[in-house]
């Protein structure tokens, strides 16, 4: 605000950085060590922010799990903001498999970070659950526009089926340690997806 003294501006800036820190770390050792081995002293430790100084950005646990999840969100948003910038849905669907071969080594070691979070969350009681898949209802959302502008009739289940094939392969390639099978997954979702502009196909079973 313009009439803020000088002197009141700085512990905001302070403030918003290590907030972000904050975040930034609870999406990583969320995702590398899951919600409940994940302490506020491991996300302060990977946050360079002293574990007391915690409690003033976030309450509990579940506060920093709530932002990591808006932080998923966001990310979300960035992502498709940049593939929308493409001409066509067949080139915006391979770009988005493509982007997911690219983290395969990431999915190898531990998942997808959004699908392993919903699938930890659903065990838990506080209804964060639904807050993680409002977010994956937007990817599901997206895609299923880009698969209507297509020109298919049933674009919803081809949406639903392109992400479970993406949250199959991720959890087998974290199971058996194996990147190449997410490589080979996405070099056949790619021609699945070239195949629906030229014939009909089963929803359920994408090829």
């Amino acid at each position: 605000m313009t009439d803020s003294k000088k002197g009141d501006r700085v512990p905001v800036i302070t403030k918003r950085g290590k907030r972000e820190r904050l975040t930034a770390a609870a999406v990583k050792m969320l995702h590398e060590q899951g919600v409940e081995k994940t302490t506020l002293a491991d996300i302060a430790q990977a946050a360079d922010v002293p574990v007391g100084n915690v409690y003033y950005y976030f309450k509990t646990k579940d506060d920093l799990v709530e932002a990591a999840i808006g932080a998923h969100a966001q990310s979300l948003q960035a992502m498709i903001t940049s593939l929308d910038e493409l001409t066509t849905p067949q080139d915006r669907l391979k770009t988005l498999i493509g982007g997911w071969v690219r983290q395969r080594d990431l999915a190898a070691r531990y998942g997808c970070p959004t699908g392993t979070l919903a699938s930890e969350l659903d065990k838990r009681a506080g209804g964060l659950d639904r807050t993680v898949a409002d977010v994956m209802q937007v990817l599901i959302d997206w895609t299923e526009q880009q698969f209507h502008s297509m020109g298919r009739s049933d674009s919803r289940d081809l949406a639903v089926a392109l992400i479970a094939a993406y949250q199959g392969i991720s959890l087998l390639t974290n199971t058996f340690r194996d990147p190449e099978l997410m490589a080979r997954e996405g070099d056949r979702l790619a021609r699945w997806i070239d195949s629906l502009g030229r014939s009909p196909r089963d929803p359920d079973d994408p090829r």
